[in-house]
């Protein structure tokens, strides 16, 4: 292969037709029979850790809903029943009907002792009595954090 060739094959311009020389037989496969468990998954840093139990299993969730309408109201209070924290978006809602919704989820919480906090306009968090929200500037720092002395 002529240099201009290779400069154009290394730029990506035209296809390298040395295709072979980027392949290496010698690397190694897992046996055909072998299945790997749930710690044997591939990490290329070792502080990360993978996961063996799923979101579920812990509680860990957290469930975003977009009504239409009021008649979507009964999903939210399914999903709050189940201690599952709701992020309610009426954006696309109609006021009337939105304001609807909010009313029920006000409802849901007191019912169910819970809490509703607005996090932007005509968006909501629902959370069960046993979660606890974390509010106010990650790890403690203050606004003025780059006036430092």
């Amino acid at each position: 292969m002529g240099s201009v060739r290779k400069a154009s094959a290394w730029l990506g311009l035209v296809e390298d037709s040395d295709d072979e020389r980027y392949y290496d037989d010698d690397y190694a496969e897992a046996p055909q029979g072998s299945v790997s468990g749930p710690g044997d998954q591939w990490v290329t840093d070792p502080r990360v850790r993978v996961a063996s139990e799923s979101a579920v299993e812990q509680g860990r969730r957290i469930a975003t809903v977009t009504p239409d309408g009021f008649r979507d109201a009964r999903g939210i209070g399914e999903l709050f029943r189940e201690g599952v924290p709701v992020i309610v978006n009426l954006s696309s809602m109609d006021p009337g009907d939105a304001k609807r919704v909010v009313d029920f989820a006000a409802g849901l919480t007191f019912g169910l002792r819970g809490s509703i906090e607005r996090v932007a306009t005509r968006v909501f968090l629902l959370t069960p009595a046993d979660t606890q929200i974390v509010s106010g500037e990650p790890g403690g720092r203050s606004r003025d954090f780059f006036n430092q002395s």
